[in-house]
């Protein structure tokens, strides 16, 4: 099929030289052509390589959504990120493999509250059909799914649903019936996620300004994760362990356990909290 670009896809902007680099950071040096398989393939390898990890915003690093620097991140400093900078710079990687890709935000539904416009990005990539791509959740689907299913779609997580809402085009991104996010229609350009990356990377009321987590899919299924100084190691089956690590063992598994070298443990700034009015 035809795989000319999409007309609202962020433009390619990798060279054949830093194309190669990423995919050896994902462990994936043939791919194959853009295929729904070969897709399938491209998310896995991202998810099992690249954490999901807000560290840098306690360690004073700030949050740079320029493609350079995501690439420089992901690839060259081989760390992980956030989903702004997670699925942008997968964006890019799909893009020069020549995958019609456009960006699509988000809603995340902290229980049944929603949170505000373009609280994550997440991916649609358009083959025979077209298809929800998201390494930027933690916790999401470890294969593509199928944007116009409307009935269960099973995966390694759990049952998905996308279910319609709002009569706008919006959808419901359900896991075993819980609501994960709320999906807009209408692509985006990176840069429009830049304000509210800011406040998430900022605001004493996001979740990430308070705690620490640094979080990846093994090769066995599981998962680890570093919360604070907590390791938390999630078994295929569901079985959890969690130890507390002391500062020089939590330096360790970083560098063990998701290849980040830190010569300093982040740390929680001091935000003061401002009230949200509840009316």
């Amino acid at each position: 099929m035809d795989h000319a670009p999409h007309p609202d896809q962020p433009p390619a902007g990798l060279t054949a030289a830093q194309r190669s680099a990423y995919l050896d950071r994902i462990a994936l040096p043939d791919p194959g052509a853009p295929s729904p398989q070969a897709l399938a393939r491209l998310q896995l390898a991202h998810l099992r390589t690249v954490p999901f990890e807000n560290l840098s915003i306690h360690l004073g690093e700030g949050v740079d959504l320029d493609p350079a620097a995501l690439r420089t991140k992901v690839v060259t400093r081989r760390r992980g990120g956030f989903c702004y900078e997670l699925n942008g710079s997968f964006a890019a990687l799909l893009t020069s493999l020549g995958y019609r890709v456009g960006l699509l935000a988000a809603r995340v539904f902290d229980g049944e509250r929603l949170g505000p416009p373009l609280d994550h990005l997440a991916l649609r990539v358009d083959l025979d059909e077209p298809w929800l791509v998201d390494v930027g959740f933690g916790r999401f689907s470890r294969h593509p799914l199928r944007l116009d299913e409307r009935g269960e779609q099973a995966d390694a997580e759990g049952t998905f649903t996308l279910v319609p809402t709002g009569g706008h085009g919006d959808l419901d991104v359900l896991l075993d019936g819980a609501p994960q996010y709320r999906l807009g229609p209408r692509p985006h350009e990176l840069a429009d996620f830049a304000p509210t990356c800011w406040w998430q990377a900022t605001s004493p009321h996001s979740h990430f300004t308070r705690s620490t987590t640094c979080s990846l899919l093994t090769a066995d299924g599981g998962r680890v994760t570093i919360s604070g100084n907590r390791l938390i190691t999630t078994a295929p089956d569901g079985g959890r362990t969690e130890r507390t690590l002391a500062d020089d063992e939590a330096l360790a598994a970083y560098r063990t356990r998701f290849g980040i070298a830190l010569d300093r443990l982040p740390a929680l700034p001091v935000i003061p909290v401002i009230p949200v009015p509840s009316g």
